[in-house]
């Protein structure tokens, strides 16, 4: 076992390596997710409460679940507790839960002492004086709703981690059911297993070793007899792996000389492990870290080192509020492209590329496998009992950890379970099935699903899989961009969802409100279209991630509406991804000879929680509506085949000329955001910095009359917040039963003293007018 996480360091360390995360939650389940370091068996009891939380009293509903061991010190149960129709929970009250630890008849902890060890002797995950986490039910009415939602959190990226917001949210409203809130949606790059910051694989490859205990061995393919056919994650240093990233495993980030994104690459299993553990809890970070100068050699990249030291240790600061809140509130997942690696399946060429290699396809697979067990186990614990493909997938990932990563009928099993296309024997290279004019990756017919659908008593969430069910174009180049839902998967994760209107959850009432979860925006900036066509034309597609928006594949997106509009008179789409956060309503109207219908669209974005760049810090700011203002876009549609056309030139409006009358019209407009306000927690943030992080920022105070761009007036623009942020979605309706829908989207403020503050954004779920130029 390595020194830094030795025997010493984890009798030290609690019990609870990670966790308990609350997830996939209704009228009759609750369901708890936690990592352990020694095995156990876990019960779950949920608690009803008096006196607004304050007080614990009747036992509602229990469950208990062995821990599978998937390292020798790493133990990981997603438990559920449910009521075999004795008892319902209910909107409008607030419930706790407490878990017990069982190692043997005579040895067992409750939550609170799990949670604690001689370095972590105190830990608060509770709003109340009764140290249990609670949580409360979606009410019933939507204008009671509150969602937060948000994507990319990568741990030295630029500005304070915004997802601590969320604890604040929490806290502030914690004994009012119908305030505080109520699901978190968290759209995608929860980890990077590209772009990873020197020192946090430095701490991910010792502690993933550790976790399994024992090394795995990465597959190469031999140039020569003398090359080695396998190296170890230790033997891959952190700042040394750009090539074997990019022509090993076949990766794409680190092309058009970005090696940089990759020199860090996670490639092995129990790194994709550390990482979701490092992310998620300050359990297991070691006390400190080296400076550049000891671990790295040049004058540059030790420099860069300590930067990125600097960065994570604000990172791990606020953690503590991160796990809190995710205990706090029921949390659904859904993978982007860093979860595994920048531009996952992005085209025909990317799958190729890549899962033809063998260190590609192990790194996929070992990424696929950490989604599984860190993601997907609570966002679909019925996929996960007994006898299931899920339930199947961690014996096998069991005994793969068992065999130290030598038994190979275990490692097939895990690629069928998880849905890995096979490989053809005569080619090396991935398979793939038609379906009409493209081409989808094969799968087992066992293999997991990681699409979902989540109802509740006012409102139900379609969860899409936009990565693994993608249709490649047949009948063009392997870089074409594709469709990011194939026809059978537009088929299973759209059309039965959205038609399963009758089926509503026990005791639940009519549904109001239609959300959909499309990790990548249906709608973005028209600078970005331009950049993405223009990138395209010159076949530099993994340069922007050419592929990876609807509007470039225009036959998709208009199957898009087309699918949803059949269904719903309105839907809001939840999305992240672009490291910007913004609001876009698309007003549709279906023209046919004796009837027009009308339908509106609200997609709302939220992106980065922890990631942003010059670019977006500019576009921030009243630079971006003076320089680049949006303006409202339309476009002419069909239904069969599907396709549209954007009326925004004389080409535009010959290509339309060559289709017959169109069916449907499209009018996207850009909300603004009202002036910047001040949140009712936002001041006195002495959980932000440290006390060495706050003398120095209040050393530079005065520089903020120099610095003019990072002043309220200029940060106040007025189409995007492109600062790191959070996402709180709620509904206001009127006496006429009027909806509307509101983002606020939280930030830390650039000036002093900092301040969380949020930008409003919102919009009537009315129809607007169409002018057809």
């Amino acid at each position: 076992m390595n020194d830094l996480f030795g025997a010493e360091f984890l009798q030290a360390s609690p019990l609870i390596l990670a966790g308990p995360i609350l997830q996939q939650t209704d009228s009759d389940t609750v369901t708890v997710w936690v990592a352990l370091q020694r095995p156990c068996e876990v019960v779950l009891q949920v608690y009803d409460t008096a006196n607004h939380g304050q007080l614990i009293t009747n036992l509602l509903l229990e469950g208990r679940r062995a821990t599978y061991a998937l390292g020798k010190w790493l133990h990981i149960v997603v438990v559920t507790a449910e009521s075999a129709g004795r008892y319902l929970l209910s909107s409008d009250r607030i419930y706790a839960y407490d878990m017990q630890f069982i190692e043997s008849s005579t040895q067992q902890q409750t939550l609170q002492q799990a949670l604690c060890s001689s370095r972590f002797p105190t830990v608060n995950i509770s709003y109340f004086d009764h140290q249990k986490p609670t949580f409360a039910l979606p009410p019933t009415d939507l204008q009671d709703l509150r969602i937060v939602h948000g994507s990319c959190r990568k741990p030295h990226g630029d500005g304070f981690d915004a997802l601590p917001i969320l604890d604040c949210l929490i806290e502030s409203a914690a004994n009012q059911p119908r305030k505080r809130p109520h699901q978190l949606f968290l759209t995608g790059d929860q980890i990077y297993g590209d772009d990873v910051a020197d020192p946090l694989l430095w701490v991910s490859s010792q502690l993933g070793d550790a976790l399994l205990g024992w090394e795995e061995r990465l597959p190469l393919i031999q140039q020569t007899a003398a090359d080695p056919s396998y190296l170890t994650p230790k033997q891959l240093l952190p700042g040394h792996r750009a090539e074997i990233a990019t022509h090993q495993a076949g990766f794409t980030a680190g092309l058009h000389n970005k090696t940089a994104k990759v020199s860090s690459h996670l490639l092995s299993l129990g790194e994709y492990y550390a990482s979701y553990i490092l992310s998620w809890s300050p359990a297991c970070w070691p006390s400190s870290l080296p400076k550049g100068r000891e671990v790295m050699r040049g004058h540059r990249v030790s420099r860069r080192w300590d930067k990125e030291v600097q960065d994570m240790q604000q990172f791990i600061h606020t953690l503590w509020k991160v796990r809190r809140a995710m205990a706090n509130i029921p949390v659904y997942t859904i993978f982007d492209d860093h979860d595994v690696s920048d531009d996952w399946n992005l085209n025909q060429a990317w799958c190729l590329r890549v899962l033809g290699q063998p260190l590609g396809r192990r790194t996929v697979q070992n990424a696929l496998l950490a989604y599984a067990v860190f993601q997907a186990w609570g966002n679909t614990p019925k996929q996960f009992t007994p006898g299931q493909p899920g339930e199947k997938l961690l014996q096998a990932a069991a005994d793969w950890s068992a065999s130290g990563g030598m038994n190979i009928v275990a490692w097939d099993a895990i690629a069928r379970y998880l849905g890995m296309p096979p490989t053809n024997p005569r080619t090396g290279l991935p398979e793939f099935v038609q379906y009409d004019s493209v081409l989808v990756l094969d799968r087992d017919p066992e293999a997991l699903t990681w699409h979902y659908t989540v109802r509740s008593f006012c409102h139900e969430v379609i969860v899409l899989d936009t990565r693994t069910w993608r249709g490649y174009p047949a009948d063009k180049k392997p870089i074409a961009p594709p469709m990011l839902l194939s026809p059978p998967a537009f088929q299973q994760q759209l059309s039965q969802p959205l038609e399963q209107v009758t089926h509503k959850p026990k005791g639940l009432s009519q549904m109001q409100a239609t959300f959909v979860i499309a990790p990548t925006n249906l709608f973005g900036l028209q600078v970005i279209d331009w950049i993405h066509h223009w990138h395209l034309k010159r076949e530099k597609v993994y340069a922007v991630d050419v592929g990876d928006a609807w509007n470039i594949n225009y036959e998709a997106l208009a199957e898009f509406l087309t699918t949803l509009f059949e269904q719903r008179r309105q839907v809001i789409v939840l999305s992240g991804d672009i490291h910007y956060s913004s609001v876009v309503r698309l007003s549709y109207t279906r023209k046919s000879i004796d009837s027009e219908k009308k339908s509106v669209l609200v997609q709302l974005t939220a992106s980065a929680f922890k990631n942003e760049e010059k670019i977006t810090e500019i576009i921030h700011t009243k630079l971006k509506q003076w320089l680049l203002p949006e303006k409202n876009r339309q476009w002419l549609g069909w239904e069969n085949p599907p396709y549209m056309v954007e009326i925004s030139s004389r080409k535009s409006h010959r290509d339309a000329a060559s289709h017959p009358p169109p069916e449907w019209h499209g009018l996207m407009e850009w909300i603004t955001r009202t002036s910047t306000q001040t949140a009712d927690f936002g001041t006195n943030l002495s959980w932000l910095m440290n006390a060495k992080q706050q003398a120095k920022t209040q050393k530079w105070q005065w520089l903020q009359y120099i610095a003019f761009w990072k002043l309220p007036w200029l940060q106040d623009g007025r189409e995007v917040v492109g600062l790191n942020n959070l996402a709180l979605v709620y509904f206001e309706i009127d006496n006429n039963n009027s909806a509307k829908v509101i983002q606020d989207l939280h930030w830390f403020s650039t000036w002093y003293p900092i301040e969380i503050v949020y930008s409003r954004f919102e919009t009537e779920l009315s129809h607007a007018k169409l002018t057809i130029d």
